[in-house]
């Protein structure tokens, strides 16, 4: 065991018996528990193929009980990973459900839908355990973001239920090799988060040995210089050590309010999931993990010193009958429903929606101030990036649980200048900058959505966000793959698009990207007004929302409007027919609605231009309706022109207006190249008023 010298005190000096507050009995019988369900499942449910993934928890199961049976605050956030079952038995999760999951049943985690070890649990009063993702290393941002949310709602909500909650998020070795560590360590030290980062090194990441996950494998010794965190380490098998550690790490965390890394050594003692047989480690290798197994240590410490042989062995036999039970209690329960297999994609997919249980604003009953469709127009006319400052800054003051963060977006007030004195206003706490590390950006998000914040996150600019990729993606099935249990609700502002020139870092649109994503509602304003009215829906909205800034509409003289007011909203999925007409439909949205509208002009053509204003959800109604009156259609865009929106919008036509079209559906777009930088470049390959105007007279002289 070692631990920085004078940082955290050791209990075991005042007593001789550290874990004396644990009740043993307990542990023993969470611990059969936890064995007898590894074992039903790899010995008969995995060989009847009535579980498809199974990870065993045997080695690991131990620490984790003694673990979370120190988590008793109700606003303990907990991130989890694909081993820590036992974590969940010992919060409270019943037999059953713990077995259904695995089944992929009704009422299990996901109710099926994801694998049955990627778990979660609303909190209701108790510590809520974060839905996990497959990613590995994917759980350490979001519990940076939950540990952030305590602080916020102790200190700037001023709520005193939440003086001793801690984050805590679980990893195996191997996951300290990952971006979302990493950017995780970074926030919570240069922070000072109350964050318990709880290491499995079980020497393995699932055949690599640790050696070459982390210099030397042991991350806790190439930390110890690390600014800002303190470090424990030693024997997740040896029950009195284990607890001792456990004790001392989450009462460090709780009483300093600042970050701790915890490595047990553990022993892996099945393969990494039901179908791996360990063929690469050697039998020394096999049984030196045997020789460290915690349950025979466990029935050492306990036998006869705390309870006679016949009581251990009572205890066994209890678990594993009720186990036995929980398991053929499980397989009754019904296969997941296939007619609700699109359910809880969006919050809003029935006709009478039910809230999430947990994450966003919904569940805990806010209420928004007025809103409203109608324009309320001041005398001046304003660009689009004063716009978005002024709609941030309304909903700030009208908001206390909005949070605005990303790079240079505090005292700089953002690479665009959208953010410009809201600090200074709202204070460091609710609009602050961040370390360079878009998944921790993301992911944090994420994490404090979950807490019952609403986040507001800027990446500087689309390109950026590959890098956030997995935190998005996880972002947006959050709903559908908990089965409605938990959402989270973030808004991500994205510039992006051409300005003056281009280049393939910056000028980057590809929003179809997130039109593909599960569960991501996508905005894309051409104007300072609609700019107002959807970045307001979406604040205060239930689904998470990409927000696409263009940057050459910031600015542009074409993009300025009144300000419409504080109440004023755009709904999604409602198009703006720009120009009416009767010959030809131009379908587009973001920079190109501009130079439509004047190609619609100088063409001679009785044009139609539709702004649709967002991709997700996508106004197929009022596409429909004007092709159908104008027979034609052309669809422009900025984005590369192979698989871009327009695709689906000319297939949406073709399956379902075909009849009515007199001419074939039209593209213009990009071509499948990177934004170019040189001026000239930029111009040959952006659609401009000459061309689209070309395109409207080609396709109306058809």
């Amino acid at each position: 065991m070692a631990a920085r010298a004078g940082a955290i005190p050791n209990p075991s000096r005042e007593s001789a018996h550290p874990g004396a507050q644990i009740d043993w009995r307990r542990v023993a019988s969470l611990l059969h528990a936890s064995r007898a369900l590894d074992d039903i499942e790899e010995m008969r449910l995995v060989p009847e193929r009535k579980v498809l993934y199974q990870f065993s928890a045997r080695g690991h199961d131990f620490a984790q009980i003694l673990l979370g049976l120190q988590l008793d605050d109700a606003h303990d956030g907990v991130t989890v990973y694909y081993r820590s079952r036992p974590l969940m038995l010992a919060l409270g999760v019943s037999l059953e459900d713990a077995a259904a999951g695995p089944l992929a049943r009704s009422g299990s985690f996901s109710g099926g839908r994801d694998i049955g070890v990627v778990f979660n649990r609303p909190g209701h009063g108790a510590p809520t355990v974060l839905p996990a993702c497959g990613g590995v290393g994917a759980q350490y941002t979001p519990a940076a973001g939950w540990a952030q949310a305590i602080r916020y709602r102790h200190e700037a909500l001023g709520d005193a239920t939440y003086a001793r909650s801690i984050a805590v998020v679980l990893g195996g070795d191997a996951s300290t090799a990952t971006n979302g560590f990493w950017a995780a360590l970074n926030i919570a030290t240069t922070l000072k988060l109350p964050l318990l980062f709880y290491i499995e090194d079980n020497a393995f990441g699932i055949s690599v040995p640790s050696s070459m996950q982390t210099p030397g494998g042991n991350i806790a010794a190439n930390l110890r210089a690390f600014g800002g965190l303190s470090i424990l380490e030693g024997s997740g098998s040896d029950p009195r050590e284990a607890a001792g550690l456990i004790e001392r790490g989450v009462a460090h965390v709780r009483r300093e309010r600042a970050p701790l890394l915890l490595r047990l050594t553990v022993p892996r003692l099945s393969g990494h999931s039901g179908q791996d047989t360990q063929a690469y480690k050697s039998t020394e290798i096999l049984s030196e993990e045997r020789a460290r197994d915690p349950l025979t240590h466990l029935h050492e410490l306990l036998v006869p010193a705390v309870m006679p042989e016949s009581e251990w062995m009572r205890i066994a036999g209890e678990a594993r009958r009720e186990v036995e039970a929980a398991v053929a209690q499980a397989l009754a329960r019904p296969q997941p429903d296939p007619q609700e297999l699109t359910r809880h994609v969006f919050s809003a997919d029935d006709a009478a929606p039910a809230l999430q249980e947990q994450g966003g604003l919904a569940p805990d009953g806010h209420v928004f101030a007025a809103s409203s469709t109608t324009a309320r127009p001041e005398a001046t006319r304003i660009n689009m990036l004063t716009a978005i400052r002024r709609t941030l800054d309304a909903e700030l003051a009208a908001n206390p649980r909005m949070v605005v963060f990303g790079e240079d977006v505090g005292p700089k007030g953002g690479v665009h200048g959208a953010t410009l004195g809201l600090q200074e206003k709202y204070g460091v706490g609710r609009v602050f900058d961040t370390s360079l590390s878009e998944e921790g950006i993301i992911g944090r998000a994420v994490g404090m959505a979950l807490a019952g914040l609403l986040p507001v996150a800027e990446i500087q600019f689309r390109k950026y966000a590959d890098s956030a990729a997995e935190q998005l993606n996880d972002c947006g099935t959050l709903r559908w793959r908990t089965h409605n249990r938990f959402a989270a609700p973030i808004v991500v502002r994205m510039p992006g698009g051409f300005f003056k020139c281009g280049d393939p870092w910056h000028s980057q649109t590809n929003e179809v990207a997130w039109v593909h994503g599960v569960g991501w509602q996508v905005a894309v304003p051409s104007n300072a007004e609609d700019a107002v009215g959807l970045l307001r829906s979406a604040l205060r909205g239930n689904d998470p929302v990409i927000f696409f800034e263009h940057r050459a509409m910031l600015d542009g003289a074409w993009a300025r409007r009144p300000y419409p007011g504080d109440e004023f909203v755009v709904p999604f999925g409602r198009a703006r027919a720009v120009r009416s007409g009767s010959e030809l439909t131009v379908v587009t949205w973001g920079a190109m609605v501009e130079r439509c509208e004047l190609a619609a002009v100088q063409s001679h053509v009785d044009v139609e231009v539709l702004d649709l204003r967002t991709l997700s959800p996508w106004d197929k109604g009022a596409v429909r309706t004007s092709v159908e009156k104008t027979r034609r259609c052309l669809i422009v865009h900025e984005d590369n022109l192979t698989a871009g929106f327009g695709a689906e919008v000319a297939a949406t036509l073709a399956q379902e207006s075909f009849f009515s079209l007199d001419a074939p559906i039209g593209r213009l777009a990009m071509p499948d190249i990177p934004s170019p930088h040189a001026p000239v470049l930029l111009e040959a390959a952006v659609p401009d008023v000459a061309r689209i105007c070309r395109a409207i007279q080609r396709l109306a002289s058809l």
